[in-house]
């Protein structure tokens, strides 16, 4: 019973026992809240609540009332009247302002000038550099984008067996790297000189010092050759040093064949067959029995049989004539027309002509290049019968040359001395060329490591600019102007590197009376 009473059923109230996490969170949820309070609004105007209007024109006259005047048959006659009464007297007046000089050398230029020559790029190729090959010939491609140069020897090292290379940049890439070429090809023989193709752009022939004369496109870049001569009777058997040169095809529209001149004293011109040969189209020798005797010829041995070709221009207005350098320090007026056989010996599987027509006044040792004027001055006028023709004057026979002697001479091809002779340099000149645009503006490649920049407007007789190109006096040995682009001057030097030079407007806008001046120049062979 007792048991029973301890343990025996019954009820009790509820109990309650509160969260505490709960509370916690809730406070804290309280103290961080993400809401901010309640968001007060009113309204405020952005624009006044008057409008007032103001008059932009003048008040009318009071003649004007009725609308504006209108020109009567009155006033147009009138007009008419005053126009014919001064007609004879502004037509007088036009007339002589058209036959004034007063603003003779007065040209509105809209352009920023340029008053500074800069260095735009320096183009190298490391491989070449570490061979100590150095740049013996630069060209611009026919758009004027693509630089090439050429790599060899112009001093001492075994030329024969030397292997080289041309390497090509297109200044318009973008992320162009100066000592990263876009192509290079590997020749095996020394590469002395090359040349774009004057239409297509792809398109580069190479001199060798084998004598071979070789074609590549750099379009290519898996097999870039794609003509040479290849080493017949017909190929030279000296170094073509300083002259590949691309010339219209006379006989096919488009067409063009290729000249070369090498230190053999011939000139070949070659075309190219299908099967990617070059082979001999006409060729021409020079031979010292032929040279004719304007002047004495100092230089000349006469025993000696071939006389060495240096360089060489054509005409840019008479396709037949062109003027050649040559190792005894003068140069030749020649023709292509000539019909004289040369006194060659015999080996060639085509006859070969003697070429020479005049001889100029020498320089003190070998001429390294000539460069005809691209200028000259045409002159419209009457034959009897009131008919028009056309005459070109003194200005299309001017050519330059330089050399050994550190001399220019500016000659006229109607007189054998020289009009104009500087030296511009106490070493070797390597090269010459006209500008394409400025007729009295000329530059050279000197063995001191400069260019030269020459304005004969300004002087005769002293460089405008010298342009310090190499360290110490490593030479530059050539140069080439950008006939699209004429403000850039590509120079190659020894030291392996083609500097690209960005030229002033000084140099690159014609004066309105410059051809006049060369024509001033050019004509003092008459008197």
């Amino acid at each position: 019973a007792v048991a029973a009473a301890m343990f025996a059923d019954g009820s009790a109230g509820s109990a309650d026992v509160g969260s505490l996490w709960r509370r916690a969170r809730g406070a804290r949820c309280e103290a961080k809240s993400c809401q901010t309070g309640p968001i007060v609004t009113a309204e405020a105007a952005v624009q006044t609540g008057t409008k007032q209007e103001a008059g932009v024109q003048t008040e009318q006259g009071a003649g004007a009332a009725q609308g504006s005047p209108q020109e009567g048959p009155a006033d147009a006659a009138r007009l008419l009247s005053f126009l014919q009464r001064v007609e004879d007297a502004v037509i007088k007046e036009l007339s002589k302002n058209s036959r004034s000089h007063a603003f003779d050398g007065f040209e509105v230029n809209w352009t920023d000038q340029n008053e500074t020559v800069l260095c735009l790029h320096t183009l190298s190729y490391p491989e070449a550099q570490h061979r100590k090959l150095q740049v013996t010939g630069v060209s611009w491609n026919a758009t004027g984008a693509v630089v090439a140069c050429s790599y060899g020897r112009l001093d001492d090292g075994d030329w024969s067996t030397e292997k080289s290379y041309v390497c090509t940049w297109n200044l318009d890439r973008r992320g162009l790297n100066p000592q990263r070429p876009d192509l290079v090809v590997d020749v095996p023989s020394s590469v002395m000189c090359l040349a774009f193709h004057p239409s297509q752009p792809s398109v580069v022939a190479g001199g060798l010092f084998s004598g071979e004369v070789v074609v590549w496109d750099t379009s290519r870049t898996e097999d870039p050759l794609i003509s040479r001569t290849g080493m017949t009777d017909d190929t030279h058997t000296d170094p073509v040093y300083q002259q590949v040169s691309w010339l219209p095809d006379g006989k096919h529209r488009n067409h063009f064949q290729l000249l070369s001149a090498s230190t053999d004293g011939k000139i070949l011109v070659w075309e190219e067959e299908r099967d990617g040969r070059l082979v001999l189209a006409e060729g021409f020798a020079l031979v010292a029995q032929q040279i004719p005797c304007s002047i004495r010829l100092k230089k000349l041995t006469w025993g000696e049989t071939a006389v060495g070709v240096t360089s060489l221009s054509f005409s840019h207005f008479d396709p037949c004539v062109f003027v050649v350098g040559v190792e005894g320090g003068f140069a030749l007026q020649c023709s292509t027309a000539v019909r004289t056989e040369a006194l060659q010996r015999p080996g060639s599987s085509l006859p070969l002509r003697a070429p020479a027509e005049l001889a100029f006044s020498s320089h003190g040792g070998p001429i390294y290049s000539v460069s005809c004027s691209p200028f000259h001055r045409q002159v419209l006028g009457k034959q009897p019968g009131n008919a028009p023709y056309e005459m070109f004057l003194f200005s299309r026979n001017l050519f330059l040359s330089c050399g050994t002697d550190g001399h220019i001479h500016l000659h006229s091809l109607l007189q054998a001395q020289p009009l104009v002779s500087v030296q511009l340099s106490k070493k070797y000149l390597f090269c010459v060329r006209w500008s394409p645009v400025r007729p009295l503006v000329f530059a050279a490649a000197s063995g001191e490591g400069e260019v030269q920049l020459f304005d004969l407007e300004k002087s005769t007789q002293k460089a405008a600019v010298s342009i310090k190109q190499t360290p110490g006096e490593s030479p530059v040995y050539c140069l080439e102007f950008n006939v699209q682009q004429p403000q850039l001057l590509a120079a190659g030097d020894a030291m392996g590197a083609v500097k690209v030079w960005q030229l002033s407007s000084d140099f690159t806008e014609q004066g309105p009376r410059e051809m006049k001046h060369l024509e001033q120049l050019a004509s003092e062979v008459t008197d």
